[in-house]
């Protein structure tokens, strides 16, 4: 572990362990850059789904006068999903401690961890586990407001942190806050671009599948697309198999990612959090106290960034809404003669599907839709130049 602080040539590092309602701590070994407790704690799991959080912190109080509060400093922390970890198998690992500093991201060390979680490996008793609600029942029956679960959350934090203030060894109030995240819903521009850029992972199996349509629609390889054309003919002439074939599509993908399944529990993850390449401005904004404590220019500067960035997310919400109400605007007669061509049109397809059988239909939407290039228009279909013609309430804003 790395030295902190100019007073202290070594460091004094203890553990603090929390599940639930449950806190430990362990010993503090003083004057020790390579600490081993050898401290051995059990939990009863109450729901596997949720977190162990395990921190490591170097205890200044010991050198402190009585009349001095000197904090604690944190030197790491690694939380560990138990529904992550297989029954009654034993995980030992090191995990890196990282704290993020004014100055950027620094690697204070590393703690190696042996973690065991024995349940029972019955079915019946895992489908009840993961049936039952996450919280207590008057939750869903009234629920609670965001400000009043964010007062809720600031209240117990001060209790628990008075709590364990009165234990023996006690517990600063700086190490209570740190292990329950207490400051985790403050703005940051880099927590901002984290969640993001997790959006945009989570969406990306969408644009996967728009680019393999598209390829499949050029024509790329052939043969793919010839044998997208023989399932998707055998999909409409036998409609039962869709929705079994779609699971068992699914099942397929659950058995071909079997073999990437993590090997050991994860931790930290620096580019996850955006902590690697974070601009040392933002950190400071992070840091920096509510109300400000940082010269006017600085404030000024860092309000203009914040509006330009309200701007771009106040245009894409203004883009939304004006999707939403070109949709609406197609049977409210706002647009007469846009809507007399749609509703032409939706008895024309009415009158087609009446006659028509439904397979053929399905069948020629499909080949229309999966048409080789050169019976391809490079311009957009009338039926999207219709709709991006259609009014909204964006003309009536002032």
């Amino acid at each position: 572990m790395k030295t902190k602080g100019a007073g202290k040539s070594s460091t004094d590092p203890y553990c603090v362990a929390k599940y639930g309602k449950k806190w430990v701590r362990t010993r503090t070994i003083t004057d020790s850059f390579d600490p081993r407790w050898n401290e051995q704690y059990t939990w009863q799991v109450y729901d596997p789904c949720t977190v162990l959080t395990i921190g490591v912190f170097d205890n200044w109080r010991m050198f402190a006068d009585v009349a001095e509060d000197r904090p604690d400093t944190r030197i790491g922390k690694v939380r560990i999903r138990v529904s992550t970890l297989e029954s009654n198998k034993v995980y030992t690992n090191s995990y890196p401690l990282l704290v993020l500093h004014r100055t950027g991201l620094k690697k204070m060390g590393e703690i190696e961890l042996a973690v065991r979680f024995a349940c029972p490996s019955l079915l019946p008793d895992t489908c009840a586990v993961y049936g039952q609600p996450l919280l207590p029942r008057m939750h869903y029956l009234r629920p609670l407001g965001v400000a009043q679960q964010e007062a809720l959350r600031g209240a117990a934090t001060k209790m628990v942190a008075a709590w364990l203030q009165r234990s023996e060894p006690p517990l600063g109030h700086e190490v209570v806050r740190y292990m329950l995240d207490a400051d985790s819903h403050a703005w940051s521009m880099r927590k901002s671009k984290a969640n993001w850029f997790r959006i945009v992972a989570v969406l990306a199996w969408a644009v996967g599948l728009a680019k393999w349509l598209d390829e499949i629609r050029r024509w790329r390889n052939p043969v793919t697309t010839m044998l997208v054309h023989m399932l998707y003919l055998v999909l409409v002439w036998y409609p039962d198999l869709i929705v079994p074939t779609g699971f068992l599509y699914v099942f397929l993908i659950g058995v071909w990612y079997y073999r990437f399944k993590p090997k050991i529990p994860a931790g930290m993850d620096t580019r996850l959090s955006q902590a690697e390449t974070v601009d040392p401005d933002e950190l400071e904004e992070e840091f920096d106290t509510i109300p400000s404590s940082k010269p006017a220019d600085i404030v000024r500067a860092r309000y203009d960034r914040l509006r330009m960035l309200a701007a771009r997310v106040q245009t894409v919400l203004g883009d939304f809404a004006t999707q939403g109400e070109r949709v609406q605007a197609l049977v409210s007669w706002r647009d007469p003669r846009a809507t007399k061509l749609f509703i032409g049109v939706c008895l024309g397809i009415t009158v087609i599907l009446y006659v028509v059988p439904p397979k053929m239909v399905a069948v020629a939407l499909g080949f229309y839709y999966l048409r080789h290039p050169m019976f391809r228009d490079p311009m957009p279909p009338a039926s999207l130049n219709f709709f991006r013609r259609l009014p909204s309430l964006s003309d009536r804003l002032i």
